[in-house]
């Protein structure tokens, strides 16, 4: 059976509709940056995804083909997240998408090396015949952190942001986004085909000890 990180690591994936403190350990992704409104139809932002799962299925499906790579086993490519900020604002004022820098990023799994992840780079231009050169390999160490499951609207997120807040402040933290430290989504949903009600977002943000 593929080796599926959402069910293996169920703390940062799967976490409940209530906040909780985690640390999360270093982890490399497959990465495009960008800024503007997501909801653009063609924009950069839905470009940026495309990027994003033609190179992670030439990753995965790296077996099928030439490319032997160490330590290899078989997974379900983990969901699509995304790292946002705003100038000059600390959090996400959702009324001006326009104004969004994001990142967006695919989890990669642990024996992927960067000379792994320029090749699939390279493989997915030969096959898509289209520029990939956008793509990043990014390695970020997210630490201390509040999350919490966001069922919903994404512009639903403020109450349940308001909810972490409390939380953190209740044990003794304090929120800490800076520029290498942002607020975080992880989709669990397909926006595609899900009501907007029943979405499921994990929503994390840094934190540090007061």
């Amino acid at each position: 059976m593929a080796f599926d990180f959402k069910k293996e690591y169920k703390e940062f994936y799967l976490p409940k509709n209530k906040p909780a403190i985690v640390t999360v350990p270093r982890m490399n992704y497959i990465a495009v940056q960008g800024r503007g409104d997501p909801n653009l139809e063609d924009g950069e932002y839905k470009q940026a995804i495309g990027l994003l799962y033609g190179i992670a299925f030439t990753i995965k499906m790296s077996r099928m083909g030439g490319r032997r790579i160490e330590g290899y086993f078989d997974y379900v490519v983990p969901p699509l997240e995304g790292f946002w900020w705003q100038e000059g604002v600390t959090g996400i004022d959702y009324a001006h998408k326009e104004d969004f820098h994001w990142i967006s990023v695919i989890r990669l799994p642990d024996f992927v090396t960067r000379a792994d992840f320029d090749w699939a780079v390279g493989e997915a231009e030969r096959k898509k015949k289209a520029d990939f050169s956008k793509a990043e390999f990014l390695t970020y160490d997210e630490g201390l952190c509040v999350q919490c499951m966001h069922i919903g609207p994404y512009d639903d997120e403020p109450a349940t942001v308001a909810l972490m807040h409390t939380y953190m402040e209740e044990q003794g933290c304090v929120l800490d986004i800076t520029d290498r430290r942002m607020h975080h989504e992880i989709y669990l949903s397909d926006a595609r085909k899900t009501a907007p009600e029943k979405l499921k977002t994990v929503i994390r943000h840094p934190i540090r000890k007061a």
